[in-house]
This record gives C-alpha cells, structure tokens and sequence, in this order.
C-alpha cells in the first residue's frame, strides 16, 4: 500500500498475471482494514502491478478445498469500508478480479483493456457476486448473454454499457493512477455500491430470448443452466440470499467432472506452447505472407491473415480461379459489413491489402508461404520444386497438408530445412485449431515461425510430428474405421450418430462425411493402397461399404445422397432404406450375424480407439504430451470440452476395466488392429 495524499494506493504484485490466489486476498483484506482504520485515509485505489490487473482467480486452487479468505469476504470489506474504493483496470480483469472490481465504488479502465466473467467457460458460474452485480448495471437479458457466453468486453464497449465509469486518458501505468486516484478524491466521503443498485426493467420478452440463445448455443450444460437461474434471481430475490445460493451452486460445480475438463484443457493450452528445444529460437522475419491456391481452404487462410494485420499475395493457376476466389473474398467482407461486424472502411483496407497474382513471380516479397492446392502428393511436390525459382532466401514453404508425407513435399525442394506443415482447419478463418508439423530436416527457427504465425492469427497451435494424418486426422481415421466396423456388425449409421451425439460429440461421423464428401475419404483409402500402407496386415478388416456408396455416385450431401438422403430443402439427412440394404447386403456377403450394439457399446468403443491410437501416437513420438491429443480432438473435431477429451475421460476410468475393455476392443475389430501400450498415457 502506498499512499498519494489521502488516497491509498493498494498495489497488487502477483506475476505474471496477478492471479487472485489466496495471498492476494489475505493482503486485500488487511489493506482495506487498514484504509478503514486510517483517518487520514479518505479514499482508496486498488491497482495492478506489470500488465496487467487481476487477470482472474487461481484455478489450480479450484480443485481442492479454498483456503480462507476466499474472494466474497474480500469483496464485502470493501462494500462494508466507510471509504470508496476504486477499481484501476488495465490488461484484463477476469472472472474474480472483475468481481473484485464490481465490488468497489467505481472502475477507471485503460484503453485495451478487457473485463469479463469467463466462469461458465470453465465449466462453474461466478462465485463471488457476478450474477448479482452485473444485472444491476447491464440488466438480466444482456448479464445472461455476457456470463453464459464468458464474452470478453473491450474498454470502449465497456464503458458504453456502464461496466466502467470512465476511461483514463493517455498511455502507460502512470495515467491510468493519475485518473483513478482524481476519481477517488472527487468521491471522498460517499460510496457507491454496485449492489446497491436496483436491476434495471426489462420486457419479459427480453429476457426470455436471452435464456433461449444462451441455453442453445450453451448446449443446456449444467454451468449455463446455472448461471441463467443465479442471474435471474438477481431481480426476485434478496441480495443476500441470491449471493449465497450463487456461491453455494459455485462451490458445486468447480468440483464436478466438467470443471475439472475445461481447467485441463485451460492448462493444456498453455503447456502446448512450451515446445522443447525452441528455448530461446527466435523466429524468422514474417511481415508479408504468400497462399497458394485460392479455393474454399486458400481464401479461409488468407482471410485469417488478413484479419490479422498480414499483407496477402493471393496466387491462383489462372485468372478465372483467381477471379472466384477473389468473389469469394468479398462476399466474405460484404457480409461481415451488413452484419454490422465490421466498418465499411476495415472491410476496405483488408481487401486493399490483398495482391492477387497468376504469376508465380509475385511470390518473391512474401515471407512465408502456405500452399493450399489438391491433396495430391505429385501436385504439391511439383510445387514446391517450382517454389525453389521464385522465393526469397530464407523464405518458409508451408504446407497445408491434412494427411500426406511432409517429408517428400520437403524432399521436392532445395531446402527441405525451410518446410513446415500448417494443416488448417475448415473454415480456417473461424476454427482455432492450427497442427504445426515438424518435418525431419526443419529448422528450429521455421519451426518457431509457424508458431509466431498461429500467435498472430489467433489460432492455437499443437506441434506434430510428420506422420500419417499427423494428430487428429490418424486419430479420426481410427474412429472412423471402429464405427465402420459397428455398421457392418449391426448398427446404422443414424443410430451410431445419435449416440455419438447425445455422448456430446457435435456431429456424429457419417453426418460428417456426408458434409465433408465421401469421395475424399475414399481417394485417401485408394491413395494408401496403392502404396501398400493402409494395412500392414495382409488380412486386416476392411468395410467396403464406404467403398460402395461412392462407386453409386453417393458422395454426400454434394450429390444429394450419401450415408443419408437429402431431399431438396432438408437441413438434416434422413435415413435412407437403399443404404440400410446395402450395408445388411455387405455383412451378409461376409457371414457376418447382425446384432443389436446398444449406444453405450457405442460410445465406448469410439472412445477406446481413440485412447488406443492416441497411445501410438505418444509412443511413436508424433505428439509430445497427452494433452496435446485432447485440445486436437476437442476444437478439431467436436469433441465434447466437457469431457476434456478423449485421454482426459480415459484418466478418470478404472485401470484395470481400460485394460480388459481396450482387450476386448481389439478383438472385435479384428486382424490388423493394432493394440498400443497406454501406459504412456500416465507420464505424456
């Protein structure tokens, strides 16, 4: 605590980020209790020390029992201080320390900076008078939509909606103390308690709408189901009792299964950028960005850079495919500007930053380049070796590749050491999930680069290394293969997807393909065979039904049939009598007796797969940590977050009932199936 005037400054130093961890709250509390006690003190200012204020609470304490003070006591000694105390808000302010914030007389914030409560993110609601506080100054329906949707609010958006009194003017820590501290004088003597306020009225309508879109887009989980009660009992019921409810229902569910998921892959994000041997590699230079190919993966790419800052040359084979894909690209922006997500002017300078080219010439200032043309690996080696004549010394080649050999496509080049893999996922300007391949010969800093280019697009980068389908997709074929399997002994495609779904999944995966295009799968499959590497084992299984249905022309959803029909209109596929015939005609050509396969058989059998393939993986070194596999599966595949993905669920079952089920598993599936150790899965 330091002191300006009769202002008490009250810093709080918790690198890196200020984490409201018990310390912090034991020194709070003895702060305001010394503030109080001080008549020389009228006005107190709480502050963050580095970048940042409390960016949010400790969640490594959250699975354990929460030593004493917790934040709620924190929170009403400064309601209960005779003296205003204010918020200085920079960086960000999160979840408990935006609480900690609602819970002073006013909030002073810098520009940049961004408040939010996050909890239901993470699986809880707020626990500390968020569900109170906040409808006292934004109202119930717009409190349901920020808490259940855990949206960041920048500083101006902020202020707009009253969540901050004012914005301090100018940069730097220093201006920022100057206008809190001038906010806490004007204030002396008279407090202004956010709990004080009455909940704003607002048509019932209003409110209903709100609960319907955040239950939906919530999937009607447990912590949003919560957090839509907590926060309506803002307007029906005492503070004081609506506050201990609120805490008694967080105290619940920070210690319930999906909590504990989404903490683990909060952790996992983080640990998956801690990449060994890249201590210290500096990336290389990556102001100008090339992308090849300007079809539905190039444009996503080149959006995402775009958005991102980055200059784009854009270069397609000849001008009718480059006067497409340009369509393309702006009706991207055209739509984000009627939508009202983006200015006129911002849609304008994006596309101002865009070069389109049919040379490949063009190519000679970028700095990285991704290509993104047919999953063809004569294709893409052909163009790397033409890549050789035009780019830069230093230049990376990035391929974005979702499944072929990184190694040839770098052996085609004079500098292998210069490649890296970028598999994006589709629409690569929305999904967040970024593979970073490692081929055998790239260079620690052209490693690093792709790294820096994930951080700057905003994408979450899991690091793999060169082998078939790399992560997700090895561990997706896999999947993809065992519920092949299930049709052919006796389930239907729309019974496996419904259980998959109602297992959390988002799409089940004959949904999936028909969306995808059944042909895709299939030009792999004909692809591996030709090189012998689909099955090592001569007498492996194999369902030939996939390999049906694309011979009849049904290719998904494209053709209007696939695993389902798809009548003119239809938003969903429906079953469909012909591929029911065909697939019981497939496992009576082989002797094979159909049965029933209940959904729990179902889902554990996926489930197992992916646990096994995923211990071949960390055993043949393609992924480095466990969690790794589960951020790939969760925000790649539609993974169910809840669940923590697929070893997270696997971590929580009985040893000796994974050992005898994965037994069990493989001898269902027959010759060719091959049973790792996942005993690695314990120290990966």
């Amino acid at each position: 605590m330091e002191r300006d005037g009769a202002v008490a400054v009250i810093v709080i130093d918790n690198p890196p980020i200020n984490a409201g961890s018990a310390g912090v709250r034991r020194g709070l509390l003895d702060a305001i209790a010394e503030v109080a006690a001080d008549p020389g003190v009228t006005a107190a200012v709480l502050i963050g020390a580095g970048k940042t204020f409390i960016a949010g609470s400790d969640l490594r304490e959250f699975g354990q029992p929460l030593e004493e003070p917790q934040l709620p006591a924190v929170i009403a000694a400064i309601e209960a201080c005779p003296k205003p105390v204010v918020a200085a808000l920079h960086g960000a302010a999160l979840g408990g320390g935006f609480e900690l914030a609602l819970g002073c007389d006013a909030r002073i914030a810098a520009p940049g900076t961004l408040v939010g409560l996050p909890e239901v993110t993470l699986g809880m609601i707020p626990g500390a008078g968020g569900t109170q506080r906040l409808p006292r100054l934004v109202g119930i329906s717009t409190a349901i939509g920020m808490i259940c949707e855990g949206r960041r609010v920048a500083a101006a958006d902020a202020l707009a909606l009253g969540l901050v009194d004012a914005l301090a003017e100018g940069e730097g820590a220093e201006a920022l103390r100057a206008a809190a501290i001038a906010h806490a004088q004007a204030l002396s003597g008279s407090k202004c308690r956010v709990a004080d306020r009455p909940v704003p009225v607002e048509p019932a309508e209003r409110i209903e709408a709100a609960a319907g879109a955040a239950l939906r887009a919530g999937r009607n989980r447990p912590p949003v189901v919560e957090a839509i009660r907590a926060v309506r009992a803002a307007a029906g019921r005492p503070l004081n009792e609506a506050l201990a409810e609120e805490r008694a229902v967080f105290q619940r569910l920070r210690l319930e299964t999906e909590a504990a998921a989404r903490r683990h892959l909060f952790f996992a994000e983080r640990e998956s950028a801690r990449i060994p041997g890249l201590e210290g590699v500096a990336p290389r230079r990556l102001e100008r960005v090339g992308v090849i190919g300007a079809g539905t993966m190039g444009t996503g790419i080149a959006i995402a850079a775009l958005d991102a800052g980055l200059p784009v040359i854009l270069l397609e084979r000849d001008a009718g495919a480059l006067d497409t894909g340009m369509a393309r690209l702006r009706d991207h922006y055209a739509r984000r500007v009627d939508a009202g997500k983006m200015s006129a002017e911002a849609a304008g300078k994006r596309l101002a930053a865009l070069d389109p080219a049919t040379d490949m010439g063009a190519l000679g200032t970028a700095d990285l380049v991704i290509e993104a043309v047919f999953e063809d690996l004569p294709v893409k080696q052909d163009l790397f070796h033409r890549l050789d004549a035009v780019l830069a010394p230093g230049a990376v080649l990035a391929s974005n590749t979702s499944y072929l050999d990184l190694d040839a496509i770098a052996a085609a080049t004079g500098r292998p050491q210069d490649v890296v893999g970028l598999h994006f996922f589709s629409p690569a300007n929305v999904m967040r999930l970024l593979e970073v391949v490692r081929g055998t010969k790239t260079a620690p800093e052209v490693l690093a680069t792709g790294l820096a280019l994930a951080k700057r697009l905003g994408k979450l980068p899991v690091v793999a290394g060169n082998a078939f389908g790399f992560i997700g997709n090895r561990i997706y074929a896999a999947y993809r293969r065992q519920c092949e399997f299930l049709i052919e002994e006796g389930a239907l495609p729309a019974g496996i997807d419904a259980a998959l779904e109602r297992f959390g999944f988002a799409m089940g995966p004959f949904a999936v393909a028909d969306l995808s295009g059944l042909d895709i799968a299939w030009r792999m499959r004909r692809q591996q065979a030709a090189t012998q590497s689909l099955l090592a084992c001569p007498a492996a299984r194999y369902v030939e039904i996939p390999d049906r249905l694309c011979e009849a022309g049904r290719l998904g959803r494209k053709t209007g049939a696939g695993y389902y029909r798809y009548p003119p209109g239809a938003r969903r596929g429906e079953p469909d009598p012909e591929v029911t015939a065909l697939i019981e005609a497939a496992s009576a050509a082989k002797g094979i007796v159909r049965r029933a396969i209940s959904d729990d058989e179902i889902v554990i059998r996926v489930l197992l797969t992916m646990v096994n393939e995923a211990a071949c993986l960390l055993s043949e070194g393609v992924s480095a940590r466990a969690s790794d596999i589960d951020l790939v599966l969760v925000n790649g595949y539609g993974f169910p977050p809840w669940e923590g993905g697929p070893l997270f669920w696997a971590g929580r079952r009985d040893p000796a009932w994974l050992g005898a089920e994965l037994a069990r598993l493989a001898e269902l599936s027959g010759p060719g199936f091959r049973s790792c150790d996942t005993g690695v899965l314990a120290t990966a």
